[in-house]
């Protein structure tokens, strides 16, 4: 059974046409989504599940700010690595000057398939 898709810009059940989408990954970009968007430590179910991107809101952006992003990130993945559901994890940041930092994050899965996930993180002015 495949996994619903969960959109990564609202954290929410992906619908098209009153129809819920499938995670074509086979849950792995879900398990990507949640990790990258739910607080380190706020799911009681499992207290390493999640990252530390929220706390970059109040950082000014610099570039200090862009390299923690790129490894909160990596952090809050690894453990798609120590499953071995992911075989290769690539970060990349692009720092706009809006209060935005980009994050470009490549996830290789085990069999192969490169998946692409786009995250703004909200930094300050």
């Amino acid at each position: 059974m495949t996994a619903i898709a969960i959109s990564p810009l609202t954290g929410d059940y992906t619908v098209s046409n009153g129809v819920a989408q499938r995670d074509s990954s086979g849950g792995l970009m879900n398990a990507i989504v949640l990790r990258i968007l739910t607080p380190l430590g706020s799911y009681w179910a499992e207290p390493l599940l999640g990252s530390r991107l929220h706390e970059l809101q109040r950082e000014k952006d610099v570039e200090r700010v862009a390299v923690l992003a790129k490894q909160y990130s990596e952090q809050s993945l690894q453990g798609l690595l120590d499953d071995g559901r992911a075989s290769a994890i690539d970060v990349q940041t692009r720092r706009d000057h809006d209060g935005w930092l980009q994050l470009a994050i490549e996830v290789t899965s085990a069999n192969g398939q490169r998946l692409t996930f786009n995250h703004p993180v909200k930094v300050g002015k």
